[in-house]
């Protein structure tokens, strides 16, 4: 994985974990994406802000009672997209099943989009506290 602070472009935003937070945080990706001289095009950008908006719902889905905010990192370098997603909710979601295979809904999009364009999918927990992070790398 690429180390976060080694990619010449970096965003953080934090927002409320409710409704229109899919899309401030996809728009948000679009613009920071435009600024950073990322084409539009690219065939990893429209994938990438479908799993952003997915891991964003699944924060306003299933953190909103116990994670007010939800954060969002958004990187990028001359050959790498880096996305994370961070809630305050403690359950851990798994990437693959015992029997490495996908998990059921939404994450299985995630996971599937991310392998297919040669990505990474890692889940880390929070140092200081409940929570967790999902970092997608995707290479551009």
């Amino acid at each position: 994985m690429t180390a976060l602070g080694a990619l010449p472009h970096r965003h953080v935003l934090t927002l409320p974990t409710g409704p229109g937070a899919v899309r401030l945080a996809r728009e948000t990706a679009e613009r920071a994406l435009a600024e950073w001289g990322v084409d539009a095009r690219h065939p990893a950008v429209g994938p990438a802000l479908l799993i952003l908006s997915e891991l964003v719902a699944n924060s306003v889905r299933h953190a909103a009672g116990v994670s007010p905010q939800t954060t969002v990192v958004y990187a990028a370098g001359p050959d790498c997209l880096v996305l994370a997603v961070h809630d305050r909710h403690p359950h851990r979601p798994r990437l693959f099943g015992p029997d490495g295979a996908r998990p059921p809904g939404g994450l299985a999009t995630v996971v599937e989009l991310t392998h297919g364009l040669g990505g990474t999918a890692v889940v880390r927990g929070d140092a200081d506290g409940p929570g967790k992070s999902v970092w997608i790398t995707l290479p551009l």
